[in-house]
């Protein structure tokens, strides 16, 4: 190991980049009983030489709802990459603008008002307390982004099947696995259903985070009765 000149300014190393595209399904949403649903996601990582690898995850419940499992994704994949300790700067897609506006817009207010909302009492609160800790705890930066379901989009599409087979099968992958993207993405091309090409891995100069998660106290039970 030599020695720094002092001459020699020291260069800010930023954060890696991840990639996340996630996708939930609830079968029988809306109907009455109970509905099983997944929530699962694909996680891209490029590395310094070049190469990009690939993991996959994804959860099940055998009652739940398309928002539930919406929030799912996002603290599966979150507690996931944050297993070592290494802060990330995040792109997170989705087609649930509920998990989107919610994460990037709507927590804000809610923690202002010790997490409760103008128009009744928050919905799946459980579930957004654990979202935004898994994000904030990890010390992740993040762009929260939207994309329209069931359009072609290949991540979308394969979180959505990953996520489909989580609720019909009710599995569970235990953290993140190797990703099948890559040979799911040859099948679907020889059946000629492939009509968009798969969204390229973000760029630094494009990544611009949204607003930091700020500590607030976990709500009491009784404060929000």
């Amino acid at each position: 190991m030599t020695e720094e000149s002092p001459s020699e300014p020291k260069i800010a190393q930023r954060p890696p980049l991840v990639a996340i595209y996630a996708d939930e399904s609830c079968l029988g949403n809306g109907r009455e009983g109970s509905n099983p649903g997944g929530a699962a996601g694909v996680i891209e990582y490029m590395g310094r030489s070049g190469s990009l690898t690939r993991w996959d995850y994804w959860v099940s419940e055998p009652g739940t709802t398309n928002n539930r499992m919406a929030l799912r994704s996002v603290i599966e994949a979150f507690r996931s990459i944050s297993r070592k300790g290494v802060r990330c700067r995040v792109v997170f897609t989705s087609d649930s603008q509920y998990l989107v506006k919610g994460m990037s817009e709507w927590v804000f207010g809610w923690m202002s008002r010790g997490w409760k909302r103008k128009e009744g009492p928050i919905l799946n609160l459980e579930l957004w307390l654990e979202a935004v800790e898994a994000v904030r705890a990890g010390g992740h930066q993040v762009s929260w982004r939207w994309v329209r379901g069931h359009e072609g989009h290949p991540q979308n599409e394969y979180a959505n099947h990953l996520a489909t087979r989580a609720a019909r099968e009710q599995t569970q992958s235990d953290g993140i696995v190797p990703s099948h993207f890559d040979e799911r993405l040859a099948v679907e091309r020889e059946k000629e259903r492939v009509t968009v090409e798969p969204q390229s891995f973000p760029t630094d100069e494009a990544f611009r985070a949204s607003r930091q998660y700020p500590v607030v106290a976990r709500p009491s039970p009784g404060s929000l009765t």
